[in-house]
């Protein structure tokens, strides 16, 4: 070989760039130092806490206290951090239960006497979940709660945190009862009753109260927010009434109309709604 055309071989195989020249060039190329691990940059999971909440075990708040006292397990493994998503793959137990993400289900029941407001009763004695065990493939519960003579509207859902929503006083969630006593209301422990009362120490208000329209003096409206147990009946009772009858017309908006008692129906995506923006 001419010695001056090896040089020049030489220096062209010095100066070649085998990234410029190769057809495979993108395969030289350097990995990103702001790459982040697949399993980092999967960001379509759900929050842990409102995984939970929308089992309807609880609500969110609530679920972070869970998670951080160790009642939650994660594919096998305790998880106690506060912002960990869940997959569509993974298998979530709360307190060793497995639970699931269900699709959010919201029945009102017009609920009967003699019923009592429990998921079961070791004493054989009739729940409202028989009422509504056709309602929904879904597990529901009641929120709040009517006593066994108590009628009216019932709401059922598995959406922990609304119910969690309706049920606490500060958001003021209309309840109207239709009260039956077993005597005349007098004039003068009508108007002590509108404002509020004093009830086994305990103050509570009373948002509304009146005669119904057209009744006898013994049919009385009695509106409030209060959600303690049997807390209308006690109303009374400190005045020296007892409720005969006692029905529930009108919850956080909702009403019994077209709903005749022991029947249930499924809310409407409107009242749904509505009931969020309380």
């Amino acid at each position: 070989m001419n010695s001056k055309n090896s040089s020049r071989g030489r220096q062209a195989g010095r100066n070649s760039n085998p990234r410029k020249n190769s057809p495979y060039k993108k395969n030289f190329k350097k990995p990103s130092t702001n790459a982040k691990p697949a399993a980092q940059k999967e960001d379509n999971g759900v929050r842990l806490n409102k995984y939970i909440a929308n089992a309807g075990i609880c609500s969110r708040r609530e679920a972070d206290t869970y998670i951080e006292h160790g009642s939650v397990h994660v594919n096998g493994k305790l998880v106690t951090e506060m912002g960990y998503k869940v997959q569509p793959t993974d298998e979530v137990r709360f307190d060793g239960t497995l639970i699931s993400m269900e699709k959010k289900r919201y029945v009102l029941l017009n609920k009967p006497k003699n019923y009592i407001t429990t998921m079961e009763d070791d004493r054989g004695r009739k729940t409202v979940m028989e009422l509504v065990q056709n309602a929904t493939k879904e597990r529901i519960y009641p929120v709040g709660r009517l006593d066994r003579n108590t009628t009216g509207l019932l709401l059922f859902t598995n959406d922990g945190e609304l119910a969690k929503k309706l049920t606490h006083p500060k958001h003021n969630v209309r309840k109207l009862y239709h009260a039956t006593l077993d005597k005349k209301l007098t004039l003068a422990d009508l108007e002590k009753l509108r404002g509020d009362v004093v009830i086994e120490g305990k103050r509570v208000f009373i948002d509304a109260v009146s005669y119904v329209e057209g009744e006898k003096k013994n049919e009385v409206g009695i509106e409030i927010h209060s959600g303690r147990n049997r807390i209308v009946r006690k109303i009374f009772e400190h005045f020296g009434y007892n409720v005969i009858k006692l029905d529930r017309v009108i919850f956080a908006g909702l009403t019994k109309k077209n709903l005749p008692r022991g029947r249930w129906r499924a809310l409407t995506n409107q009242e749904v709604n509505t009931l969020h923006m309380l």
